[in-house]
């Protein structure tokens, strides 16, 4: 907890969203990334689950990792036990959606149980012990990651949607086209990275 990096919690917000983003640098989260952007409604509350999930379960592995398993001598278990803590969020996501959302709830279908196999949120947790990230900026880097995961799915599908009516050569039609816009947006993130840059 005292050898966390001198990196202004600030800079790891940012940077998290623009030019470290989970889906767009990293690659992480990818399955339900493409899966779920073919509608910007249902893709934005798919974002919004795991962005809170993001929050949500960093934070708590956080607190357990530094305040239980080191202290225990556990830190052996730290996959074992972030699993066990993203799958418990979700599963608590899942039942108020279930209950208050039901039109997204049903739109989402299994994409919203698999959110707890998304390897984004488990990124997330296992960098923030790598990077010895304090408190404060393992809160802010879940934040900044679960924005920037949502801010990319719900572009990708604003635009999926955009082109869902035009013609397009038959080769570049499907997926081919999805993986083109992705690399076209990673590329248009990368462009933020003279301003922030976290290792």
């Amino acid at each position: 907890m005292g050898n966390a990096p001198a990196i202004s919690p600030l800079v790891i917000f940012l940077a998290s969203i623009f030019t470290s983003n989970m889906v767009l640098a990293n690659f992480l989260g990818m399955c339900s990334f493409i899966s779920v952007s073919t509608e910007y409604r249902t893709a934005s509350g798919l974002g919004k689950a795991v962005a809170l999930v993001m929050v949500f379960t960093t934070t708590l592995n956080w607190l357990i990792y530094h305040f239980i398993m080191i202290p225990l001598g556990l830190d052996y278990l730290r996959y074992l036990i972030f699993i066990i803590v993203i799958a418990a969020t979700v599963q608590i996501i899942e039942m108020v959606m279930d209950r208050y959302l039901p039109d997204l709830h049903m739109k989402l279908g299994i994409f919203l149980p698999l959110i707890t196999v998304n390897c984004a949120i488990l990124g997330i947790s296992l960098f923030m012990v790598i990077r010895s990230y304090g408190f404060l900026q393992t809160l802010l880097f879940g934040l900044g990651s679960g924005l920037g995961w949502w801010l990319a799915i719900a572009a990708l599908a604003a635009i999926r949607e955009k082109m869902a009516g035009n013609q397009l050569p038959r080769g570049l039609d499907g997926p081919a086209i999805t993986f083109i816009i992705t690399g076209i947006m990673a590329l248009a993130f990368v462009g933020f990275s003279g301003i922030f840059v976290v290792m």
